[in-house]
């Protein structure tokens, strides 16, 4: 399949302000960050770019939070971009989510990625996902692996063993990258993970489990050590014996580490790189043509937090543009903001329309709601023609 670039850009622009995710130029228009007079030191540099195996995409995101002044909002900042990457000139979009400590920020990324994806039409593709854990878990596994390492420091070849004077992951890096016999028998890192990593990982995997996403954990999936915190992942196209290679790849994961190293300040953050492989990014980027929303997603728990994205996806996918705030854990301030978009219709996903498979259907212009499922909501937002795309 051929891709232009600007083609690239232009989808991945609808499904990234589908899934609530704004520019710097739209999030810098809010009175917030208007108001705020300092910007938010930070020490992202050329050198700690080389970390984040996107020639420096993942960590710039860090540089624009800072310097835009975005830390001033105080609340989730989804934040995407059209991008060139450095050296290779390629086309690029990155998704980046800060101020969310929970796992429904990874299930947005992973979501959207993936829904970038299938509108480009590779929707045979696999999700692979690890995690090295937080501080704590990275430490007990680094010592691990290093006595492991050294122990075999014979069998090792040479690019490795000069490796280990970096940091023992630096060396199963190059191994792994060899395929060396090593690299599969060294300690897995999902054993070494603290209790609220454990809690942080599990919780993605119910969310991968209930979207009914292709899966693979994969032990030896690595970031550099100080970049990644948590988990990892990647977007694996899969293509049929004879297929060239994808002309898209996807990787992402959670680095407040890394942000935390170069702003001395503790800010959640998760993000991901989507790259037109081959390509040559033009010199404007395509503006985006969405509706303005008439629909406003709310919901409560993390089971409906999942339900409410896989209900925005169909919404996506039926051409129904939405406001929605998964991030949020309260229901009067998604109500409030409901109220304040002017939307004309709310649904609100609780713990009872969870395992029903249902929602409440708000009609906020004559205030009254009933339960219906979601096929019978799809239909009826359809045929409201203000809503068609």
């Amino acid at each position: 399949m051929s891709l232009s670039p600007t083609e690239f850009l232009k989808v991945a622009n609808n499904t990234a302000e589908h899934f609530g995710f704004q520019t710097v130029d739209q999030l810098r228009k809010n009175p917030e960050c208007k108001k705020c007079e300092v910007a938010m030191p930070h020490t992202v540099t050329g050198t700690n770019k080389k970390l984040d195996n996107h020639a420096g995409l993942l960590s710039s995101a860090i540089a624009t939070y800072c310097d835009e002044k975005l830390h001033a909002l105080e609340r989730p900042v989804l934040l995407y971009s059209a991008d060139q990457v450095p050296r290779t000139g390629e086309s690029a979009v990155t998704f980046h989510i800060f101020n969310v400590e929970r796992s429904i920020a990874e299930a947005i990324l992973i979501h959207a990625t993936r829904a970038l994806a299938n509108d480009l039409g590779f929707s045979n593709h696999t999700v692979r996902i690890n995690s090295l854990g937080d501080s704590d878990s990275l430490t007990r596994y680094s010592r691990e692996l290093n006595n492991f390492l050294k122990k075999r420091l014979d069998t090792m070849p040479p690019a490795a063993r000069e490796l280990m004077k970096e940091h023992s992951l630096s060396a199963l890096t190059h191994l792994v990258d060899i395929n060396h016999e090593l690299a599969f028998r060294s300690p897995n890192p999902l054993e070494y993970l603290s209790d609220p990593s454990r809690k942080h990982f599990r919780e993605i995997i119910e969310f991968l489990d209930m979207s009914e996403t292709p899966y693979e954990i994969d032990p030896k999936m690595l970031g550099h050590h100080e970049c990644y915190s948590d988990a990892i992942f990647s977007l694996d196209i899969n293509q049929e014996e004879g297929e060239e290679p994808a002309p898209i790849s996807a990787r992402g994961g959670r680095f407040d580490e890394f942000v935390y190293r170069t702003t001395r300040t503790r800010t959640p953050a998760v993000g991901a790189v989507v790259v037109l492989k081959n390509s040559k990014a033009p010199a404007r980027s395509p503006k985006s043509k969405i509706k303005k929303p008439s629909v406003y997603v709310v919901q409560l728990g993390f089971g409906p937090k999942i339900k409410s994205l896989m209900l925005i996806d169909t919404l996506r996918q039926a051409g129904i543009p939405v406001h929605h705030n998964l991030a949020s854990d309260s229901l009067s301030t998604q109500l409030r903001e409901a109220e304040s978009k002017g939307v004309k219709y709310t649904l609100i996903i609780g713990q009872k329309e969870f395992v029903e498979n249902t929602v409440i259907f708000r009609d906020m212009g004559v205030r009254n709601q009933e339960y219906i499922d979601h096929e019978t909501l799809i239909r009826r937002l359809k045929r409201k023609s203000s809503l068609v795309a």
